[in-house]
């Protein structure tokens, strides 16, 4: 039997009964031609806050335009987005993560109301892609991924900067390493237009995975924000989206185990974010895939870092894009056999069918290939024990410590890391641990960009290890250990930790661990109180009360 394609907009809009609904849609410009039609809803998260969605309505009218042409009635609608670069530091970046599940909730539940028979999700800021792909795999009808782009690099000196280098610099002029000019100048240059920060940061690993997980047809996310190519892709995205509804092809037909192994290896082999293994985790309890922290050592073990992308290499997203895009880096591992080339994606075609179409620059040096890789394990590694129970993770990439030892410098919010940095009270060789700013005890869990980056411009970068319940932005480099958990706010060993605590890394043997007897460790929990509540009513106290460890994806799903 056929798909049937107005397979839910029917309730809506079909029938006597239905008169008063048709009505108000004809106010607002809809035709009895368009109302039977097969209906989508097109999502973006325009908003006046930042330029990583800034281009989004104008793609919105492309999407629209190519579900015309297609023959299907498009319906627009946005919700929110919070900007990591604008709120770092403050309270406002608590915001973020508490943003992916709204965004979720407001695509699942707009789905619902209005009955779409499929969905295509614009998306840009790094927790609008996670987000969006939760609410399409809640709402199960064909659906799929549109990236924004990437921002272009500014340049300063000479040099091809991003948002990574402004965070750094703030710690080298407080260093006394950069001018107050210079300092002004990078900050008026590095962000030159629309489009998502521009290394292998959340926001382009995240549009990465859902091109090798199978949700975005493959090139698109490459095309950055202001290429002029960028008006196209969104007119053939809107034209894909009614041929994946006249196909019937559903999230669920997609997302396999396989697919998941496969989008954690394309964050291997980019030195993405550590954010992917928090996104990632959530996407598989929101599609009941069984996926654990634990199978991301294995699959980053076994997958080599083959893209030399910032923060820890050398190229943008943007140099990506011109040297053969997303679609390289899957044609190198599927030819390496570190990708299962025959899942599903939106498009229609495999994974390997996807990569096959790569058209790659000839002398590009910004992908390698897998015989010759720039590391032969990726980016990422989960680290368990007597601190980190149920894991913690860091990304290797852009620094080559395998160890540290050092004593702990306790702090428990972010604001008063910092200002030790900046105020140069930290010393080579410690531990910095900022707690009490995970899902739960933030809430939200912050990233952590304005202090790591602020490590690194002081010069601390290769003598320092910082570790902390939060998170990091995938803009991060140093040996940072975040998503500590349990967190301290639920009691987990961070929480017993004091200064001058010798804390130790290891990286080989994928450990987190301080040098207190199991004992020691338990009589101090014993003494422990959980804090007061950071906020007690409103969005931040629901989401506290609601959220799951890091180690489970912070998800805010009924337990």
């Amino acid at each position: 039997m056929s798909f049937n394609p107005k397979h839910l907009s029917h309730i809506l809009t079909n029938g006597r009964d239905r008169a008063p609904a048709r009505s108000m849609l004809k106010a607002i410009g809809f035709t009895d031609e368009d109302l039977a039609k097969p209906i989508i809803g097109v999502a973006h998260m325009w908003i006046e806050t930042m330029p990583c969605n800034f281009n989004h309505r104008d793609l919105a009218a492309q999407v629209k335009a190519g579900i015309r042409a297609a023959g299907a009635t498009p319906m627009e609608f946005n919700t929110i987005s919070i900007s990591d670069g604008v709120t770092m530091g403050t309270e406002g970046m608590k915001a973020s993560l508490v943003s992916r599940d709204l965004i979720a909730d407001s695509i699942e539940l707009v789905g619902r109301g209005y009955l779409f028979d499929a969905m295509i999700a614009i998306v840009g800021c790094d927790k609008t892609l996670p987000g969006a792909a939760m609410g399409l795999i809640r709402l199960d009808v064909p659906g799929m991924i549109l990236y924004g782009g990437s921002i272009a690099p500014g340049n300063f000196h000479g040099r091809d900067v991003t948002i990574q280098d402004v965070f750094e610099a703030v710690g080298a002029n407080a260093a006394g390493r950069m001018s107050d000019a210079d300092l002004l100048q990078i900050e008026n240059t590095a962000c030159p237009g629309a489009g998502a920060c521009g290394g292998q940061y959340t926001a382009n690993t995240m549009a990465m995975v859902m091109e090798f997980i199978g949700l975005a047809v493959m090139g698109t996310g490459s095309v950055s924000a202001t290429d002029p190519r960028k008006e196209k892709t969104a007119y053939e995205s809107g034209r894909f989206i009614v041929d994946l509804l006249r196909r019937g092809t559903r999230p669920s037909d997609i997302l396999t185990r396989r697919a998941f192994e496969n989008a954690i290896a394309g964050v291997a082999a980019t030195g993405g974010s550590t954010n992917a293994v928090l996104h990632l985790l959530a996407m598989a309890r929101e599609a009941g895939i069984p996926l654990d922290i634990d199978d991301f050592n294995e699959i980053c073990h076994r997958t080599p870092l083959i893209a030399d992308l910032k923060p820890g290499g050398k190229y943008t997203a943007v140099d990506l894009g011109r040297a053969g895009g997303i679609g390289l880096v899957a044609r190198r591992l599927v030819e390496g056999g570190c990708l299962d080339g025959s899942q599903k994606t939106v498009s229609g075609l495999s994974i390997a069918e996807e990569a096959a179409l790569a058209d790659e620059t000839p002398g590009q040096d910004v992908v390698r290939t897998t015989e010759k890789p720039i590391k032969p394990h990726g980016g990422l590694v989960i680290l368990k024990g007597n601190l980190a129970p149920e894991g913690a993770v860091v990304k290797l990439s852009g620094f080559e410590r395998r160890y540290h030892r050092g004593p702990a410098r306790i702090f428990n919010r972010e604001e008063d890391a910092m200002a030790a940095v900046t105020g140069h009270h930290i010393n080579a060789g410690d531990v910095i641990v900022i707690r009490y700013e995970g899902p739960k005890g933030g809430p939200g869990m912050r990233e952590m960009l304005g202090v790591t980056a602020a490590i690194v411009g002081e010069g601390l970068g290769d003598s320092v290890a910082l570790m902390t319940d939060g998170r990091f932005s995938g803009a991060t480099r140093g040996l940072m250990v975040g998503h500590v958990a349990p967190e301290a706010a639920a009691g987990g060993p961070i929480a017993a930790l004091n200064d001058g605590d010798i804390v130790v890394f290891d990286i080989e043997k994928c450990s987190l661990s301080v040098e207190l007897s199991d004992e020691e460790i338990a009589g101090r929990l014993a003494g422990w109180s959980a804090p007061e509540p950071r906020y007690k009513t409103g969005v931040y106290a629901k989401y506290a009360a609601l959220v799951s460890s890091a180690a489970e994806g912070a998800v805010t799903n009924p337990r």
